[in-house]
């Protein structure tokens, strides 16, 4: 009896032990992971919920028959089926030619073993993509004057096959932020990957207000804070000479990524030529740039009435800007040009978000404002002299030509130094100026195709130039064998029509019925391996707009209007 004791023993030491060992172990992970989730939703204050849309990861899911786009510039390709274990691109197969039938033999099998997570994708005839990124968003909140929810913004993005964002101000501070980035990053909210470039001179985070920066020394503090917190970059607007050059020193010594948006305020004594000799990485907009060109004077022309304050008059004297500055081909261009190249210097134009100014009546009758629009986000575009970028408020013809001359020179530039090896991202700043989320940027990549850019350069810009702007290209930006599966599907072929990608669709003759259908949009958008069902969650926007229409007592079928 003994005997059976000590070998029962030595049984239950031997393999039952280190069973229950190995199971409390991958337990106290979990509940610990569960317990930093749940802290990291009560940090933040605006309601989004936990994530309830998006199928897998998968242990195994095949992507079937599609038409592969896959962000390097190379023409489309296919009939491909790509496979994916989990987060990671496992296989490309090539299993046809166009218009031939595929031999099922040439096909990667399904794994159809027990307590396997499979699923396959029916995509023959669909576009495959990289997923899009966003090189300048800004997550607002339902207590900031848009009035809306990340949840709402994340939607919309997701809708739109956005998979990556790099959120360049981090609204209300960057505790909620990085709060944000890190819920996306354990994909527990349905949201986008975010990358995080907080403010340098942000005022407050929260309901905490920061110190202000008014030394070089408390500048290198507080791109030191950043980086310990984990920020993934900054964005600047200005400083001082002293104050700004401090901390992009400090940052380029910590090895945190930069980018500015070179306010008028402060471009005399910093524009690209100045700001990026002393190691800045990224430029928004264009402000900075034409100051950079000028060459019969060192300040804009402006009238003497100017007040920077005044929104209509800053916006309209912007559209006023690139005509003052050197020409396309002279020594000036080709001299800062050849400058911002050698220094790996990225462009992230944003064209879309000034749209309004060369065609106002087209920006705020656009088609997805009746449903898409929420209600109080409409009201933050209407004509204010407190709100920003809604400056609308005695727009002219004058103003509007002004513009279109200037996006020509503009996008000239940007063109041309895409053609010259340089860096340019798709960013679209939207959530102002009847710009909106999602929307905007497909609106960015047509614009980018008008500045030149073929629709395949379009699509490199939005993926691969982009991951390697974030500084992950090893991951995200094409798709290839080892990277994270971060793709999307799409029903229309967007190198023939870019608008095919609008979440509304694009009006197409049927040829069979000679009726006009709505065809387009994005199908399936996959981050990490979970794939969401982009027309679920634009109805689900469409929804929420129309439940805040019917609270406020509004009929949801009638357009909001410019005027109040």
């Amino acid at each position: 009896m003994l005997e059976k004791n000590k070998k029962d023993e030595f049984i239950t030491n031997r393999f039952f032990m280190p069973l229950l060992v190995s199971l409390v172990c991958a337990t106290a992970p979990l509940t610990v992971m569960a317990a930093d989730i749940d802290s990291l939703f009560l940090s933040i204050k605006d309601s989004i919920p936990k994530r309830q849309h998006g199928q897998g990861q998968y242990d195994q899911l095949i992507i079937r028959g599609a038409y592969l786009i896959d962000g390097t510039g190379a023409p489309a390709t296919g009939p491909v089926d790509v496979t994916v274990e989990n987060d990671r691109i496992v296989e490309i197969r090539t299993v046809g030619a166009p218009g031939l039938v595929i031999d099922p033999k040439s096909r990667p099998k399904l794994n159809v073993l027990v307590n396997k997570n499979v699923r396959e994708i029916d995509a023959h005839g669909k576009y495959l993509l990289p997923g899009f990124i966003d090189s300048h968003t800004h997550i607002h909140s339902p207590d900031e004057n848009q009035q809306v929810s990340a949840d709402y913004i994340f939607k919309l993005w997701l809708g739109h096959g956005v998979t990556s964002t790099r959120e360049v101000f981090g609204m209300t501070g960057e505790s909620r932020l990085l709060a944000l980035k890190e819920l996306s990053n354990k994909n527990a909210i349905t949201a986008p990957r975010i990358t995080a470039f907080p403010y340098f001179a942000m005022p407050v985070d929260g309901g905490e207000k920061l110190a202000p920066i008014n030394t070089a020394n408390d500048a290198r503090e507080r791109v030191q804070y950043l980086k310990r917190i984990g920020a993934d970059g900054i964005k600047f607007m200005g400083a001082p000479e002293e104050i700004l050059w401090a901390a992009l020193e400090e940052a380029e010594k910590l090895e945190l990524n930069t980018t500015m948006h070179h306010a008028q305020l402060n471009v005399a004594h910093a524009n690209v030529l100045d700001t990026s000799s002393r190691g800045l990485d990224c430029m928004e907009h264009w402000y900075g740039l034409p100051e950079a060109l000028f060459t019969d004077k060192v300040i804009q022309d402006y009238p003497s009435d100017y007040i920077y304050s005044n929104e209509q008059q800053r916006f309209a004297q912007a559209g006023r800007l690139w005509k003052q500055a050197a020409g396309p081909g002279t020594e000036r261009w080709n001299q800062v040009m050849e400058t911002l190249l050698e220094r790996d210097f990225c462009l992230s134009p944003t064209f879309t978000i000034y749209l309004a100014s060369r065609d106002f009546m087209r920006a705020y009758t656009a088609e997805w404002h009746y449903e898409y629009t929420a209600p109080g986000l409409w009201d933050f575009y209407r004509a204010s002299r407190e709100k920003h970028g809604s400056f609308f408020f005695n727009w002219t013809t004058e103003d509007e030509l002004e513009w279109k001359h200037n996006y020509k020179l503009w996008m000239q530039f940007v063109n041309e130094y895409k053609n010259r090896g340089g860096k340019v991202v798709v960013g679209s700043d939207t959530g102002y100026i009847y710009s909106l989320y999602g929307f905007g940027y497909i609106q960015e990549l047509e614009l980018l195709q008008e500045a030149g850019f073929h629709p395949l350069e379009v699509i490199r810009a939005a993926t691969k130039i982009g991951a390697q702007v974030l500084g992950q290209d090893q991951d995200i930006g094409t798709i290839q064998v080892g990277k994270k599966a971060d793709m999307i599907i799409v029903d229309e072929n967007p190198l023939h029509n870019l608008k095919s990608l609008y979440g509304t669709g694009v009006p197409k003759l049927n040829e069979e019925t000679q009726r006009v259908e709505r065809v387009g949009g994005v199908r399936w958008t996959i981050k990490d391996g979970i794939v969401y069902d982009a027309k679920a969650l634009l109805a689900e926007v469409r929804a929420m707009v129309k439940a805040e229409k019917e609270a406020l007592g509004l009929d949801p079928k009638v357009p909001l209007k410019v005027e109040h």
